[in-house]
């Protein structure tokens, strides 16, 4: 699983939003609709990290198909370590948050 989540988190464009959502649905289990809106990113983007996270068993859908919830799965659970450790080496902040500041002073 470490190896995954790696891959998932540092190795591939996405891993941000991968880490936000698994913090987010830390807290309680949501929809791709819910997610979308809460990370302010496009539905179909959630889809595709929900996907990548389902494919490598970091989370898992409920059985309901229409507005289905995710849940972070037993054995992210076992592996909960290694995700801190991971995103304690890696910037996962929102990269909406990062503004560009001037320090040029034009004033005499």
């Amino acid at each position: 699983m470490e190896k995954a989540l790696w891959y998932l988190l540092a190795g591939t464009r996405g891993g941000v939003n991968r880490a936000r959502i698994i913090r987010i649905l830390d807290d309680r289990p949501r929809n791709a609709n819910q997610l979308a809106a809460e990370l302010d990113v496009d539905y179909n983007t959630v889809r595709h990290h929900l996907d990548m996270l389902v494919d490598h068993d970091v989370v898992e859908p409920g059985a309901e198909e229409y507005g289905k919830l995710y849940f972070l799965t037993d054995r992210f659970e076992r592996h909960r370590e290694s995700f801190e450790r991971i995103t304690d080496r890696i910037d996962t902040t929102d990269p909406s948050d990062h503004h560009t500041t001037d320090d040029t002073d034009t004033t005499d």
